[in-house]
């Protein structure tokens, strides 16, 4: 019953906008940095698609179910990066859809280290099917309305310096906000979708090679919008025999990580994380688990003796 209780709260604080929606973090983030800025685009020599699916807090009625969908590559001159991100993303009964295009700039700042220089842009769908929401006050107007939905157009942009052994990242993937409580924000005239705000990503990583077989790779991202915790991840992977990526992330006040990549054939590389709850969610909650397909393409990928650490 206490169960059943916590998810109607759940849900309809969502519904109600209460508080400012926060984007979604996903466990395997460094293995695809384009999913928190626009400035990856392109930063391979050459293309690739990323599929990945996130079941989060299971046996949790309502909960997070995530699916996003990557492209990126670089064009003829490599100076220049494209990429498309799609993402569907469904809490209790709310629902919101992104589609968004990147573009960066990659300048060669010395022999080694590079710097990508993104934008990107496209729209947000919200829908909220308020009619599948159990209410205790059946004549509330608030839940009048079947559905309510709204479409919202964005843009981002980051920053991405990098070599083959380093990379740190500044972005801010949704640079306009529609919270009227905030400065240069726009008001929404229905506010029972929930509210885009914006949020800051601080991202660093680094591979350090232990011996030809074994490589180190430790990284770090900081996560931060106004009203909310700032949010730290840290995790560290070991990349075996250039083949298994064997590792671990520890997300401050959220979950403890475990996570799992096999280079499968030169192109193609499957991954699979776990997430731990340690937040009091997981006295309702058996944990999360994420799943990823990516397949690397083009013209240089077969030229390429060892895999690329980010």
């Amino acid at each position: 019953m206490i169960k059943k209780i916590i998810v109607l709260i759940f849900c309809s604080v969502l519904s109600m906008a209460s508080y400012a929606q926060q984007d979604v973090l996903l466990s395997q983030y460094m293995f695809n940095n384009l999913l928190v800025n626009p400035g990856y685009a392109g930063s391979k020599r050459y293309a690739s698609a990323t599929l990945l699916y996130r079941n989060q807090w299971l046996k949790f009625d309502g909960a997070p179910k995530t699916f996003v969908a990557t492209l990126h590559g670089p064009t003829r001159t490599r100076k220049v990066g494209l990429g498309l991100t799609m993402a569907a993303d469904k809490i209790g009964v709310t629902s919101r859809y992104d589609v968004y295009a990147n573009y960066a700039y990659h300048m060669q700042l010395n022999k080694k280290l590079k710097l990508g220089i993104g934008m990107r842009g496209g729209i947000s769908y919200f829908n909220a099917k308020l009619s599948e929401l159990v209410v205790w006050d059946k004549p509330d107007a608030l839940f009048d309305p079947a559905s309510v939905s709204n479409i919202l157009p964005n843009f981002g942009a980051g920053a991405y310096l990098y070599n083959e052994k380093f990379y740190m990242g500044l972005s801010v993937p949704e640079l306009l906000s529609y919270d009227p409580s905030r400065p240069a924000s726009f008001n929404l005239k229905n506010n029972i979708v929930p509210r885009q705000v914006r949020h800051y990503f601080f991202t660093m990583g680094g591979a350090i090679e232990l011996d030809p077989d074994f490589v180190l790779r430790p990284a770090m991202l900081i996560k931060y919008s106004q009203n909310t915790p700032v949010e730290f991840d840290f995790n560290l992977n070991l990349l075996i025999k250039k083949v298994l990526w064997v590792g671990g992330a520890y997300r401050t006040g959220d979950a403890a990580v475990g996570m799992i990549e096999l280079q499968a054939t030169k192109q193609l590389r499957l991954g699979y994380a776990y997430d731990f709850t340690t937040s009091l969610l997981k006295n309702y909650s058996n944990g999360s688990h994420e799943i990823m397909i990516a397949y690397d393409f083009g013209y240089d990928i077969m030229k390429i003796k060892t895999p690329r650490y980010f």
